[in-house]
């Protein structure tokens, strides 16, 4: 694997970094504000929200320059909302500052898949994108419990300074290593279009909202699940969500690994077995020890999804895939702030702490059986892998060979 991909990784693990870090120091943030948690709660909410809107705005604004050019100004965007946050006198200014770091998420991830695809050769695509992922998945594992913990030792805003930090590192390491590619010739921002007129791309998609959605079912609710019903001290939750993030890394590489010789097959395999363990849940989560095996299995599937739904959207839109691939990110964060509703409803019905897990079944049993019918229509069309008439243009490639 080319050392771009390490650039892309440092990068990544910045943004997982700060996308998480605020929900462990959100009573820190409140009371230095002096607002209530609830309010302080709209610095996760805002950020969820521009990444929804601004994976595809942003992506659309870099369609001028070449992608190795705009991932340095999404790191640059991401620095100065870090900083902002890190420095804000108001909490006003503080959730300006998430919207601005939150802005260069979605598209630094979808251009960066684009860009790690085009590193390697085609049967190493997934692989690459998996690489990419992994420092998004080890922000969970090392980035994020070190963050709180500074965060509640120093202060919080030493924890976004440094984080700011992160990406002034990742933003040299795209500059030195990311071989400058060419802007692709003849595709315009109708092409990247075209692209959503693909069911093909739009199913994956939607598998992607109902897959990752069934993850956050359960993990939203994670910390109340754990000390009301599996019986965890409240200073257990870190540690179970470090396992979680340990779960995520592996399923990542794994996913990626596998979805490189059988993308599809490696989908029913990861969204069946996601859908099991969930339902499983409801009822290892009243022992200590089959809840922590089950929450590192949660993490291990759900992200064993990622790499080749990533693939599976580059592979369908490959005339255009840039925009295709950021607003997916945005599908990810779709996926939580909808499972993380459904689950509040279901817990404010008076159906207990247990019952997100069953959303969560539904939601990835969903993803499941849209796979499936993804896989029957590209049979039915008789041609796998090909765009429907009507996409984009094929771009040209750039990928290295090894």
């Amino acid at each position: 694997m080319p050392l771009a991909l390490l650039a892309l990784a440092i990068g990544a693990f910045g943004i997982g970094t700060t996308e998480f870090v605020i929900m462990g120091l959100l009573p820190e943030v409140a009371g230095d504000y002096g607002v209530s948690i609830p309010m302080a709660g709209y610095l996760v909410t805002g950020y969820a929200l521009g990444v929804m809107f601004g994976a595809p705005l942003m992506t659309v604004l870099g369609t001028k320059v070449s992608r190795k050019r705009m991932l340095m100004l999404l790191m640059g965007l991401f620095i100065v909302g870090n900083l902002l946050s890190a420095l804000a006198p108001a909490f006003g200014v503080m959730l300006i500052g998430r919207i601005v770091a939150s802005l260069a998420h979605g598209a630094f991830f979808g251009i960066g898949s684009v860009v790690a695809a085009d590193l390697v050769a085609p049967d190493k695509k997934a692989g690459a994108i998996a690489m990419m992922f992994t420092g998004l998945t080890v922000a969970n594992v090392v980035g994020v419990p070190l963050g709180t913990l500074v965060g509640q030792s120093v202060g919080w805003r030493v924890t976004f300074g440094i984080v700011a930090a992160l990406g002034v590192i990742g933003l040299i390491g795209i500059a030195r290593l990311v071989p400058d590619m060419p802007k692709p010739e003849g595709v315009r921002l109708r092409h990247e279009l075209a692209a959503f007129k693909n069911v093909q791309v739009l199913l994956a998609m939607a598998m992607t909202v109902l897959g990752f959605g069934g993850v956050f079912a359960a993990i939203t609710y994670i910390a109340p699940m754990m000390t009301h019903v599996a019986g965890f001290a409240d200073g257990s939750v870190t540690w179970l969500l470090v396992l979680f993030g340990l779960g995520m890394v592996g399923g990542n590489l794994v996913g990626g690994k596998f979805a490189d010789r059988a993308l599809m097959p490696m989908l029913y395999v990861s969204l069946g077995a996601l859908a099991v363990v969930l339902a499983l849940f409801t009822f290892t989560a009243h022992d200590k020890v089959l809840s922590a095996v089950t929450i590192a299995l949660i993490g291990a599937l759900g992200f064993a999804t990622v790499p080749p739904l990533q693939k599976r959207v580059l592979d369908q839109a490959h005339g255009a895939p840039t925009l295709a691939s950021a607003v997916n990110i945005g599908a990810f964060n779709l996926g939580n702030a909808l499972s993380a509703w459904l689950g509040g409803l279901v817990i404010a019905a008076g159906l207990g702490y247990t019952a997100p897990n069953w959303v969560g079944a539904a939601l990835a049993a969903g993803a499941l059986l849209l796979a499936v019918l993804s896989a029957a229509l590209e049979r039915r069309a008789g041609a796998p892998g090909t765009v429907v008439t009507g996409s984009a243009p094929t771009e040209q490639r750039t990928a290295v060979h090894h």
